[in-house]
């Protein structure tokens, strides 16, 4: 039990998405908390209190399990395999930056980042996908929840036929209509413009 006595179960103390919890060699992963791709670490997965329960009575895991408890609990939050939907912010060589408005169709209450690597926008021909001619600052994208990744900021993929830009105002500020997977046009202009489009159901 010497291993026990530094998780108390009355530990509270306020976390951010990304935060490191613990060891998963002495904890379990619980609500709003997840596991590192490597297994070891165990991560906040939103804001809130950090609470650890102690095992249950009789369970074969001697493990205390950690949760995050959200101030904001009724407001949505990014997990992996969510898909959200969210404005283009920024566009560079080799990702995009967005800002997250909804998850699984429900709003949030606070900013969520996302972004969207170069190997994460399509499925096919990765290595020839140019992220200018994908998004624009602007766009509307649809997008799968990956994984929390770097600076508290999630990763997420369109490469799936019905991800990818959603909505997009041309340059004469015209929603424009999609007309192939890989552009758009401007109703108005008749202009046409590149992007990752996601299928129309």
């Amino acid at each position: 039990m010497g291993g026990m006595a530094m998780v108390e179960s009355g530990e509270d103390d306020l976390v951010t998405p990304g935060e490191f919890l613990g060891e998963a060699s002495q904890l379990v992963a619980g609500r709003g908390a997840y596991l590192s791709p490597d297994g070891r670490r165990i991560f906040a997965s939103l804001t809130g209190r950090r609470t650890v329960v102690p095992p249950q009575p009789g369970s074969l895991d001697r493990r205390a399990t950690v949760e995050v408890v959200g101030h904001k609990a009724h407001g949505a939050v990014p997990r992996p395999g969510s898909v959200v939907i969210g404005r283009v912010t920024k566009v560079m060589a080799r990702m995009a930056s967005v800002d997250i408005m909804c998850v699984d169709s429900k709003s949030v209450r606070e900013k969520f980042t996302g972004i969207i690597r170069q190997q994460d926008v399509r499925a096919t021909e990765i290595d020839k996908v140019d992220i200018y001619l994908s998004f624009r600052p602007g766009d509307i994208v649809r997008a799968l929840v990956l994984s929390l990744g770097d600076a508290r900021a999630y990763y997420l993929s369109t490469a799936k036929n019905e991800l990818g830009v959603v909505s997009a105002q041309s340059i004469a500020g015209a929603t424009m209509v999609p007309i192939s997977w890989t552009e758009m046009q401007c109703p108005l202009t008749g202009q046409v413009e590149h992007r990752k489009v996601a299928k129309v159901n």
